[in-house]
């Protein structure tokens, strides 16, 4: 089985440690394959960024699809542009946030989300409504670090994020989901400094893929996630046309753009 993790943004230092953290719950006779897009911004705090990352998602599914990857996983807590994704996939596309939010609707009564910036948790109240598990959500905690420096041992972000842990805990919360990808290295280390379930969606995305791809079951396409329909992509994003009916956007798509963007 070959899993695909994208991580949307550019960062490759952050694309390794998802990678490990990954590959860390994959099975054994599961090639879990971290990738970097070849356009997009260095981390995504903003909608803006968001907006940004999505052509270098698409890229990298696309390719995905000419090299028989099985299934996918969108390493970024936004989900940013799952939906168009598995427009192109044929097999199963898991976002973190959508994972994190269903393994820890099983793990208690009710969780709370701790992230990065306050400037995100709009989003991420946004995808708890959208997935079905508002009423679960105790409250959505900001740390207040730039997701560029989760991975820096001086920028005191651990601590940060286990202090809004035990916060969302004695908020009322039975469990908490780690509301940032950067985050995924420290989740068992924060879990044991806190007594509780904390879910790192990056892990508990993969093992749902992998689950997903062992049941033989694939992404519906009779209804909306059907392949999207062909027509002309003019300016930057050219090499993204849709050729022909029923076909994956090309995978030119990543060298025009690197093109573009020299």
């Amino acid at each position: 089985m070959h899993i695909r993790v994208v991580n949307p943004n550019t960062t490759a230092s952050m694309t390794a440690a998802i990678g490990r953290a990954a590959a860390a719950v994959a099975g054994p006779d599961t090639v879990v394959e971290a990738v970097t897009p070849t356009t997009g911004p260095a981390s995504i705090e903003s909608h803006y960024e968001e907006a940004l990352a999505v052509p270098g998602l698409l890229e990298q599914i696309a390719l995905g699809e000419q090299q028989g990857v099985d299934a996918y996983v969108v390493a970024c807590f936004g989900d940013p542009g799952l939906d168009a994704a598995r427009e192109l996939a044929a097999g199963p596309v898991i976002g973190i946030a959508e994972a994190g939010f269903h393994a820890a609707a099983m793990l208690g009564r009710r969780f709370g989300v701790v992230t990065t910036l306050a400037r995100t948790t709009g989003r991420a109240h946004e995808l708890a409504e959208r997935y079905g598990f508002a009423s679960l959500v105790t409250e959505i905690r900001a740390c207040e670090v730039p997701v560029l420096q989760l991975d820096d041992p001086t920028s005191g972000a651990r601590e940060l994020v286990v202090d809004e842990c035990r916060a969302v805990l004695a908020g009322g919360a039975d469990a908490v989901v780690l509301g940032c990808a950067g985050m995924a290295e420290f989740c068992a280390e924060v879990s044991r400094e806190i007594g509780a379930p904390v879910v790192d969606g990056v892990a508990a995305a993969t093992v749902l893929a992998e689950s997903l791809v062992r049941l033989g079951l694939r992404t519906g396409k009779a209804g909306e996630y059907a392949p999207p329909p062909p027509k002309p992509v003019t300016g930057l994003l050219s090499g993204f046309t849709v050729p022909a009916a029923g076909s994956p956007v090309r995978a030119s798509a990543p060298v025009l753009l690197a093109e573009v963007s020299a």
